[in-house]
């Protein structure tokens, strides 16, 4: 019959192709469904079925609370105003530092990338010692303050746009400005007409996940809004450990599931709109008279990341009325009256050691992914089933790593999943929670490469496998080592999952300086500071070399 539809079999390309695809994707699916969907879905079950009945209305009573309104507003409002705030400093930046050429840019850029894989343990103690008493913007009045809260969240989110803004900049076709220009418009005209609306897809993906990441800060609002100034975070933390409320933390976690699904679908959206546009890399200037706001607006970009770190250091280094290292040495001890179990010197081989294997589960299984959702799609179900599976594995971005911690802890405690007792319990917890950065670290790149290469090794003779290694491989070695580097550097500061996981006679550097800190005495302090500025050196000496193996014009969060 004319116009009838050929059946889709088992032997039709399409068919090979989506079953091939599903085949590639299965290794990555089952490890995110062992260890991220199954303790996601046990803490909410601990929330629906509270004594094994499905008990639905106490969830909606749970939503019901004053405190929990008050909770979700602060949430709302605070995570709004990092977001306009980040946007309103990082978009000036990402001109400056990927726009102009001049002296020094590419330290500037590690130094903005740097706060993003500080631990928010560290950046919580950092603007505790600037706005607290004693610290140099004391007289403000901010410390204990949501004003404190809101501009630590744009101090950590500011490279989150930074870089995906700036990324999206260098890769724009420079045609249609230099159109524009030659057409009389001025460089405010340039910008609003040609060059804003190329980068509007890059801003709106970069605003999702900044709002994302400040809705779902732990370690910042926990240090510096305590109990009196709680996010849904912070507030799942306190049911789960302090009240052991589980219902009231899995009504919760569901509120932040949805919206945290919602936002991922938008950016990955917008992310599709900037890949489109970054076709031709533009070539950075020389800075120039009309370049000036920028610029300002980026000085103060960089105040707002050295002030923090800088009072940080000279704080680890004060010694009662003089200076010295004492605080460093004090490192090796357990604290004032054996605060922790083991000194900090150990913590962070711990740290070292937890990170190493973190990273190579999260880069392996990240180029797994990436090479998955990255393919060429032949027809439109191979396309929702690639969109799918890129929006699934980026659901740990955004996910509460508290619910997830919580969720290791009473999921995986029964054979033939008991890792309890396992020392790859934490790593493989980091791991989720680096993953989601080293795939948007490895997709830019996979993408980019023109399937006319691979379609030659074919017909040389190579197999799939041949030409996944000789063509994708050889060009992601650089980037391979940026995602590790990411991973690394995420790991080393991962403190959320990890204040559940981590046994007390093998803790992690950023649960120290947490214990430290809740623990009265000043040299328990004086040591939380000391270790904070190590932990701040590891980071930004891994951020360093990442930003040197950075492909230009590719990348972002």
């Amino acid at each position: 019959m004319t116009g009838a539809v050929a059946p889709v079999t088992a032997g039709h390309p399409t068919a090979r192709r989506l079953l091939a695809l599903l085949g590639l994707a299965a290794g990555p699916v089952a490890v995110l469904c062992v260890f991220f969907v199954l303790p996601v879905a046990g803490m909410l079950a601990e929330g629906f079925w509270p004594d094994g009945t499905f008990d639905p209305q106490g969830v909606l009573e749970v939503l019901a609370r004053p405190r929990v309104h008050r909770v979700l507003w602060f949430t709302l409002w605070s995570a709004a105003a990092g977001t306009v705030l980040t946007v309103l400093l990082g978009v000036p930046a990402a001109h400056v530092l990927y726009r102009l050429r001049f002296p020094g840019s590419r330290v500037l850029r590690a130094m903005l990338l740097m706060p993003f894989v500080l631990p928010t343990v560290v950046v919580g103690v950092a603007f505790r010692q600037v706005l607290g008493a004693g610290g140099p913007l004391a007289s403000l009045g901010l410390d204990g303050t949501p004003a404190a809260i809101i501009a630590a969240l744009v101090f950590f989110n500011l490279a989150v746009v930074v870089r995906t803004v700036g990324t999206a900049w260098e890769g724009l076709d420079p045609r249609p400005a230099q159109a524009a220009a030659a057409l009389g418009a001025s460089p405010r005209q340039v910008f609003l007409t040609a060059t804003l609306p190329a980068l509007r897809g890059a801003i709106v993906s970069a605003a999702s996940v900044v709002f994302l990441f400040c809705a779902t800060a732990f370690g910042v609002v926990l240090v510096l809004g305590g109990l009196r100034y709680a996010t849904v975070e912070t507030e799942i933390y306190l049911l789960t450990t302090q009240l052991l409320d589980l219902q009231a933390a899995a009504a919760l976690s569901l509120l932040q599931l949805v919206v945290v699904t919602v936002l991922l679908y938008g950016a990955a959206r917008t992310r599709a709109r900037t890949a489109a546009v970054a076709r031709r890399r533009t070539r950075a200037r020389r800075p120039g008279r009309t370049d000036v706001p920028a610029v300002l607006v980026t000085l103060v970009a960089l105040l707002l990341v050295a002030v923090p770190i800088v009072t940080l250091v000279v704080g680890s280094l004060q010694v009662g009325d003089g200076w010295g290292l004492d605080n460093y040495r004090a490192l090796d001890t357990t604290g004032t009256d054996q605060v922790v179990l083991v000194p900090v010197t150990e913590a962070l081989g711990n740290s070292l050691r937890i990170a190493v294997d973190a990273t190579w589960m999260s880069v392996g299984l990240g180029l797994l992914v990436s090479v998955v959702v990255t393919r060429r799609s032949h027809s439109t179900a191979e396309r929702r089933v690639r969109g799918g599976l890129d929006g699934f594995f980026m659901l740990p971005l955004g996910v509460s790593a508290v619910t997830l911690g919580f969720g290791f802890l009473i999921t995986l405690d029964q054979p033939p999943l008991d890792f309890r007792d396992s020392p790859l319990l934490v790593p493989v917890a980091q791991a989720l929670v680096a993953l989601p950065l080293v795939v948007r670290t490895l997709a830019p790149v996979l993408a980019g490469i023109d399937d006319r290469q691979r379609q030659a090794a074919t017909s040389l003779g190579a197999s799939p496998l041949r030409a996944l290694v000789t063509v994708d491989l050889a060009l992601l070695r650089t980037p391979l080592l940026a995602a590790a580097g990411f991973a690394f550097a995420v790991s080393l500061g991962e403190f959320g999952a990890t204040s559940f996981l981590a046994r007390d006679d093998r803790p992690t550097v950023p649960v120290v300086i947490f214990k430290l800190l809740g623990h009265p005495g000043s040299q328990n302090y004086a040591m939380a500071l000391a270790a904070s500025v190590v932990l701040a050196a590891a980071t930004a000496t891994v951020m360093f070399v990442v930003e040197r193996l950075r492909v230009p014009g590719v990348g972002g969060f």
